[in-house]
């Protein structure tokens, strides 16, 4: 029956904003259903994520709570992905950027589990790595590009944050980044020895899985991130979800037979892997290559 209700994605992302919006706006659940002419619980069912949502009593939501035009264009658009069957947020479309709809599921995930193949991920990257990554993006202004860093660098403070408890980082990179220079090679050896400081922290394993391997099942799956949720108390439990980029948009999935397949995926990441001291070693050996190469 659930499987049936579409991506649970778009709706949580929706139900959240929903919810944020009628905090700022002073008002009780009880008060705006009042408003709105419907029951309690089909406001609470909205703003939980449970089932899909039209597009219209989003609008008189947003109008009700006195939401930006911008945002209610968001919002609405959002609503008509909430009967999806999967779901694909495409870049440039009717969903903004400066709507994360990442970043929300990020900052409330208890678990993140992530193989990256191109590049250091964005939650483990120093500023001067950031900058080399997109100082190429000719469709870019100085501007932007420091909004986005600056976006960056603000995602990352999750990693240490002390409440809500900072969730479990586990990291598999492949060792090819280690060794692709973006920026110069300082910034490469700063970027590398600031792998290791984190892998320091409690929360943070890296683990690095050597380009001995060959071919191995997680090419397949290329760059994702697995993400879980916390056990709250909630009558319907948050699905892990996973997240997959490429240049025009991204993927979500979180139906039970797609988390199936990538723990498989994942279960195969790590038994090949180096173990965490492995990985700390390697990534010494190419901090003292990059600087005497």
């Amino acid at each position: 029956m659930a499987d049936d209700m579409g991506s649970t994605v778009p709706r949580r992302q929706l139900g959240r904003a929903l919810r944020e919006l009628r905090t700022e706006a002073r008002m009780t659940l009880d008060g705006a259903a009042e408003a709105m002419q419907c029951s309690r619980q089909k406001m609470w069912r909205i703003e939980t994520g449970i089932g899909p949502v039209r597009a219209l009593d989003v609008k008189a939501m947003c109008e009700l709570y006195g939401a930006t035009p911008d945002l209610v264009g968001a919002l609405t658009a959002l609503a008509a992905e909430t009967k999806a069957k999967g779901w694909w947020h495409s870049y440039g479309d009717a969903v903004p950027d400066w709507f994360e709809l990442y970043v929300g599921l990020e900052s409330a995930a208890s678990r993140l589990r992530g193989y990256d193949e191109s590049l250091i991920p964005g939650l483990l990257q120093t500023e001067a790595y950031a900058r080399g990554v997109f100082q190429n993006r000719a469709d870019m202004s100085e501007d932007e590009l420091d909004q986005l860093i600056s976006i960056r660098l603000q995602r990352q403070g999750l990693l240490r944050r002390r409440l809500p408890k900072a969730p479990q980082l586990s990291s598999v990179l492949a060792e090819a980044l280690l060794i692709k220079q973006i920026g110069s090679r300082a910034v490469m050896a700063e970027q590398l020895r600031h792998l290791n400081d984190l892998a320091g922290l409690p929360n943070i394993s890296i683990r690095i899985l050597p380009l001995s391997v060959g071919a191995h099942y997680g090419a397949l799956a290329g760059t994702f991130m697995m993400l879980d949720f916390p056990l709250t108390n909630r009558v319907v439990p948050e699905p892990s979800v996973v997240y997959s980029e490429s240049l025009t948009g991204a993927l979500y999935l979180d139906r039970p037979e797609e988390i199936a397949a990538y723990e498989k995926v994942w279960a195969s990441l790590t038994s090949l892997a180096l173990d965490e001291q492995q990985s700390k070693q390697l990534i010494n050996k190419i901090v003292g290559e990059v600087h005497h190469g």
